[in-house]
This record gives structure tokens, C-alpha cells and sequence, in this order.
């Protein structure tokens, strides 16, 4: 076994490994930001700066290591990530940049805690270089005949939750440019959901599974549930004790109709 391999399949059981203890420490501490914000947690930093950090390796790791792979001129290793490209390019570059533009009043906004920003860089660290490798390298694409079969069913999944995505994150920049304190976001997913961010993420995530088909997408899969239904769980928690009576009874916390 070579020594990419073995650096593969350990960092593939290490993604395994650590969803089940993140979603149990999660059902007890949330990370600090965003309605979390709490001290004690470190120095800080620009919420938009802390994102295009934090979320960097998923671009350059990738951009790096893609070439490097026995299948980087295979149309399929190129389609799907492109696909994972297009998620990170939103959330590297737009997202921060929507975040600052967003921003009513920067002078003020509380900032972004560096440990938290730290274990997320390494979480994408490990995470690019198991989706890199196994679409640009470890992925058998020539004797897999139901590829384009299972692509096209994970592709609607990955685009419907890519959508819910970055709309519901839209209403909650619009409603923060507006200024006044938190509000109950209205609309679309919203009037099901508290958090369709998160679901839409999760979604999306469910979809890549599909199409690579893989241990490392479904790991993914797997620990992006671990990391976002508590959280998705907690800011419901958080809606209901600060709106009270006016929040809607009817809506569930992230998945429509279930939980």
C-alpha cells in the first residue's frame, strides 16, 4: 500500500469517526457565533475574513491536488468537481463578500471566534483532500456503468439543495441589512423550517453522496447531518424562547414535517 493510500484511508476513518462524538457534543455546546455569540472563546476576528479562511482549503487544496489524480481528464472527475467547486466558490468568495456588503453596521458586529474558525480550517482540510483524491484519483469510473444514472438522480438532489441553500441564507443577510435586531425570517423554506440553510446544505451533500458514490461522500454526507441538525435544533430552541407566542408553532426545526 503506498503512502497515499494509507494517508486516504486513515483521514477517510478519521471523517467517519468524528461524526457521532460532533453530534453529541453539539446537543450540549453550540459553537460560539452567529446567535451562539458568546465570550471566552479567544480572540476574534471579521466574520466575512473568518469565512474566506475557514473555508479556503475547499478552492486551493482541491485546485492543488485535482491535477495530481490518475483521473484529473476524466469528463466525469471533471463534472463532479465542478460541482463541488461551484458550492465553495459560493461560500468562499460570495458568501463573505454578502456578509460584509450585508452588514448595516460593521463597526459593531461582533466578531468571529479563531478557535472555531481553526478547527473548521482543519475540518476542510481533511475533508478537500478525501473529495479530491477520490474524484480525481481513487474512483473507478470505467467500470461503472450506472454512473451517469445515479449522477443525474444525485444532481437534482445536489441543485434543489443548493437552492434552498443560498436563498434562505439571501433572506437572512437581507433581513441583517436591515438593521433592528434579530427577526423571524418569512418565506419559502421558512414557513417550514427554521434553519432551510441548513437543510438545503444537508441536501446538497446527500446529492454529492449519490452522484460519487463513495465512503468519502457519504462521510460527508454523514458528518455535515452531525455538525448542522444539532445547531439547526439549538437556533430553533433560540427562536422559539426569544419570539415566544409570535414564532410559528407549525414550523419544525430542519427537516419539513419531521424534526
Amino acid at each position: 500500500m503506498s503512502p497515499d493510500q494509507t494517508l486516504f484511508q486513515y483521514s477517510l476513518l478519521s471523517l467517519l469517526a468524528a461524526g457521532p462524538p460532533t453530534a453529541v457534543a453539539l446537543l450540549f455546546l453550540q459553537a460560539p457565533y452567529g446567535k451562539h455569540r458568546r465570550p471566552g472563546w479567544g480572540p476574534t476576528i471579521y466574520p466575512p475574513l473568518a469565512w474566506f479562511l475557514m473555508e479556503s482549503p475547499t478552492l486551493w487544496l482541491t485546485l492543488l491536488l485535482f491535477p495530481l489524480g490518475r483521473n484529473h481528464s476524466n469528463p466525469k472527475a471533471l463534472t463532479l468537481i465542478s460541482l463541488f467547486l461551484l458550492h465553495y466558490f459560493h461560500r468562499v468568495i460570495i458568501y463573505p463578500l454578502k456578509i460584509h456588503f450585508k452588514n448595516s453596521n460593521r463597526k459593531t458586529a461582533g466578531g468571529f471566534p479563531v478557535s472555531v474558525a481553526l478547527m473548521a480550517f482543519a475540518f476542510n482540510l481533511l475533508n478537500s483532500y478525501l473529495q479530491a483524491r477520490w474524484v480525481s484519483h481513487y474512483a473507478d469510473y470505467e467500470s461503472d456503468g450506472w454512473f451517469w444514472w445515479r449522477f443525474a438522480g444525485g444532481l437534482a438532489v445536489f441543485v434543489s439543495g443548493m437552492a434552498a441553500n443560498v436563498t434562505s441564507d439571501m433572506v437572512l443577510l437581507r433581513l441583517k441589512s436591515e438593521g433592528g435586531g434579530y427577526k423571524i425570517p418569512r418565506g419559502g423554506w421558512f414557513e417550514m423550517v427554521s434553519c432551510p440553510n441548513y437543510f438545503g446544505e444537508v441536501v446538497e451533500w446527500l446529492g454529492w453522496a449519490l452522484m460519487t458514490w463513495s465512503w468519502a461522500g457519504h462521510g460527508f454526507c454523514l458528518y455535515t447531518c452531525a455538525n448542522l441538525v444539532p445547531r439547526a435544533r439549538a437556533n430553533h430552541k433560540w427562536y422559539l424562547e426569544k419570539f415566544g407566542e409570535d414564532y410559528p408553532k407549525n414550523r419544525k426545526a430542519v427537516i419539513p414535517f419531521v424534526y
